[in-house]
């Protein structure tokens, strides 16, 4: 396969995995509190940045079908590529470091209180401070209290082929 189909199939089921599972578990994907199991996924631009594009279509993709509407589409894919991209170049900055991925794993926490925070205060009239809590809280959760144990426990064992599926 080239290198090129390779990049987009890639590409496709990564966001095709991001989006399925947003959406199977629309339940407690959504919401000021929100629990996005996929998240943990936001973590593999560590790896390798390839991963960035595929996740912010999935969030796309998501979002679209999602409750939110426009907002949400404009708002929550712009957080999740500032998420993933803060993501890689955490990778690159602390290369080799012992606390790389947990402080790497707090970016979407940080940018997803922010501006989802900001964005469920603005067009659902929802208080700022606690939206931004409650975001922040389902995104650590998710993406630091089981994402970042979950990736060391796969690192040695599966990472070989997550870095060369590009």
């Amino acid at each position: 396969m080239t290198t090129n189909i390779k990049k987009l199939v890639t590409t496709a089921l990564v966001a095709a995995i991001y989006a399925t599972l947003t959406l199977v578990l629309g339940a407690i994907s959504y919401g000021p509190i929100q629990f996005r199991v996929a998240e943990i996924m936001v973590l593999l631009p560590f790896i390798k940045k390839d991963y960035i594009w595929g996740l912010t279509i999935g969030c796309f993709l998501a979002n679209i079908i999602g409750p939110y509407g426009v907002p949400d589409i404009i708002f929550g894919t712009t957080a999740t590529f500032l998420s993933v991209y803060a993501v890689y170049v955490t990778s690159k900055m602390m290369y080799g470091k012992k606390y790389a991925l947990l402080v790497a794993s707090t970016w979407p926490t940080i940018i997803n209180a922010i501006i989802i925070g900001i964005m469920l205060n603005i067009f659902f009239g929802l208080p700022l401070i606690l939206s931004m809590a409650q975001v922040g809280f389902g995104q650590f959760v998710v993406i630091t209290i089981i994402g970042v144990p979950l990736y060391k426990s796969l690192e040695g064992k599966y990472f070989k082929i997550l870095k060369d599926a590009f």
